[in-house]
Parts: structure tokens; C-alpha cells; sequence
């Protein structure tokens, strides 16, 4: 099974607690519409250089790339061409914030990521630490890497590094 890459958009690929006045370096405004009948836009900034670089280190680990973020399909429309990515899945969140507020993310990407192993970036790790221990330890003996990433500031050298030394063991 091909091991998987999934990608939150607020925080990791968009910094949104980062200061108005201080846009991180390489980073890109885009003023994206909340929904098709809204009329209200969304300040978010991406980095073009993630898309690229994203779609190599899943070639060289032979993994898939996918989405995990609360704008499911939407960042195939709206994020995904910004920073030159081609449509991914999407993990779908269907009611889980809803239902399960305390856990939201943790079960339906356990679904669809069964037996795989896994790199996630994302900024909500640590607001759940009891969902994500069971998380990880359901997911014993399979190559599992969380990288929580400060939505102040998203992706960074060291997160990449994460990912790439995750690559490195999983062709090990």
C-alpha cells in the first residue's frame, strides 16, 4: 500500500496566526470566496515553492498526497492550484466537529489512511492529546510521523526536514 502525505491547509500551508503586517518570506495573498454564494473572501497566504516541492517528496517515497483540512473538497478548487497542486483525495469530515468536537480529524483520517503509513502536517495535534495517543496507538508498527506545525508561522525548514527523514526511513 502506498504510504500517504496529508495536508492541513489553516496553519501548516496557510499561516493564518501570523501578524497582518508580517507576511512570511515566499508567501503569496490570496483572497479566496468562503463559499460560491457568498460574497465575503478569506485573507489566506500560500507559498507557491510548497506545491512543487510537496509532489517531489511524494515521488520519492512513492506516496500519495492528500488532503486533511476542515476545506475538504475546497482545496482542491481554491489551494491546491495556487501553490500547483493537482486535485488529491480528500479525507472527509462529514459531522465529526459536530460530533465528536475533541477528536474531530482523528477518526476519519484512521479510515482512510488503514495500513498505510502516514506523514501529517497539521496545527491541531496538541489540542487533543488523549485522541491523539489512541490515534497513535492504533496505528502501532505502522510508520506513523505528526508534524504539528505552528500556524504562526507554517511550513518550515525543520518541518520539511520532518518529512524528508520520514521519506528517508520508509525507503530503509
Amino acid at each position: 500500500m502506498r504510504p500517504l502525505i496529508l495536508l492541513d491547509v489553516d496553519g501548516p500551508l496557510s499561516p493564518w496566526a501570523a501578524p497582518r503586517h508580517a507576511k512570511p518570506a515566499g508567501y503569496v495573498e490570496h483572497q479566496l470566496r468562503i463559499s460560491r454564494w457568498s460574497r465575503r473572501r478569506q485573507r489566506i497566504w500560500l507559498n507557491p515553492a510548497h506545491g512543487p516541492r510537496l509532489l517531489a517528496l511524494a515521488g520519492s517515497a512513492d506516496a500519495e498526497l492528500a488532503w486533511a483540512t476542515s476545506w475538504e473538497h475546497r482545496a482542491n478548487a481554491q489551494v491546491g492550484p495556487a501553490i500547483g497542486l493537482p486535485p488529491l483525495p480528500v479525507v472527509e469530515f462529514a459531522g465529526q466537529l459536530e460530533a465528536r468536537p475533541t477528536a474531530w480529524k482523528f477518526g476519519p483520517v484512521a479510515r482512510f489512511a488503514a495500513g498505510r503509513p502516514l506523514a501529517w502536517f497539521d496545527d491541531d495535534f496538541d489540542l487533543f492529546p488523549n485522541a491523539r495517543q489512541a490515534f497513535l496507538d492504533r496505528r502501532a508498527g505502522l510508520p506513523t510521523e505528526l508534524i504539528p506545525v505552528d500556524a504562526h508561522t507554517g511550513l518550515t525548514d525543520e518541518h520539511w526536514a520532518a518529512l524528508e527523514g520520514w521519506v528517508r526511513d520508509l525507503q530503509l
